[in-house]
């Protein structure tokens, strides 16, 4: 009879089962100077000049407000990802494809974005593919790309940057994410030239009016041969591209 109520009263003062997520350890310098190293590398312009964009150590210390331990950590893996290399007695260089790997790229980011654009026609909604056209409404006949280059390559960037995002695909994201330094430097860099300006709009506005009509294998077909097209350009030009 004892033990009994005794039972009964553990059973009242035990704790609650309460449904708590364990806590997270705080995220450490080194993961918080990678990411920040490596967002601000995938926004840089490295193919403007033919010179190689360098890093300084000391002053990305500065710049981060944290020590040189956790920075050099973070270059390590910045180097892993393939994002930078460090050069003995030189520093830290951002590292630039060959013609032949930017080809690649490419012809890759082609693949993905002609597969985001089939999906967007299944799944996008009206009002986010009609959105695309306002990427481009300070262009027309009365306002040409050519000229207003830098303006219309910000723009270009951004549209070819909303397809995949509008494909709903985390892992079309991520994917694309890789190669977007380099495709994006490229696509930059080749855009102002006569041979590409005068059919960039045209075919943008091809796309999305494919688009706008679920025409599902119009809609990847010009997507793809868009930027197939520059892959082509950058095999048949790369050389030149600096002179």
């Amino acid at each position: 009879m004892i033990a009994r109520a005794r039972a009964k009263i553990v059973d009242v003062v035990r704790e609650p089962d309460l449904a708590v997520t364990r806590l997270a350890p705080e995220v450490s310098y080194k993961a918080k100077a990678y990411q920040a190293l490596k967002q601000a590398i995938l926004k840089m312009d490295i193919y403007t000049t033919p010179e190689p964009v360098m890093l300084d150590e000391r002053a990305l210390s500065d710049k981060l407000g944290v020590s040189r331990t956790p920075i050099r950590e973070a270059i390590a893996m910045l180097e892993q990802d393939g994002l930078v290399k460090a050069l003995p007695r030189r520093g830290i260089v951002v590292v630039r494809r060959t013609k032949a790997e930017i080809v690649d790229m490419i012809r890759a980011w082609a693949a993905l974005e002609s597969m985001a654009a089939r999906l967007i026609t299944t799944m996008a909604r009206k009002r986010d593919i009609t959105a695309l056209r306002d990427v481009f409404k300070d262009f027309g006949p009365d306002r040409l790309p050519q000229d207003h280059i830098e303006e219309y390559s910000r723009a270009n960037i951004v549209f070819h940057q909303a397809l995949i995002s509008l494909s709903e695909s985390q892992v079309l994201v991520d994917m694309t994410g890789d190669i977007l330094l380099h495709v994006r430097g490229y696509r930059q860099l080749t855009i102002g030239r006569k041979e590409r300006i005068a059919a960039s709009l045209p075919e943008h506005l091809a796309m999305i009016e494919a688009l706008e009509a679920r025409d599902t294998e119009l809609a990847e077909k010009l997507a793809r041969d868009h930027t197939l097209r520059l892959a082509d350009y950058v095999e048949a030009h790369g050389q030149e591209l600096f002179a």
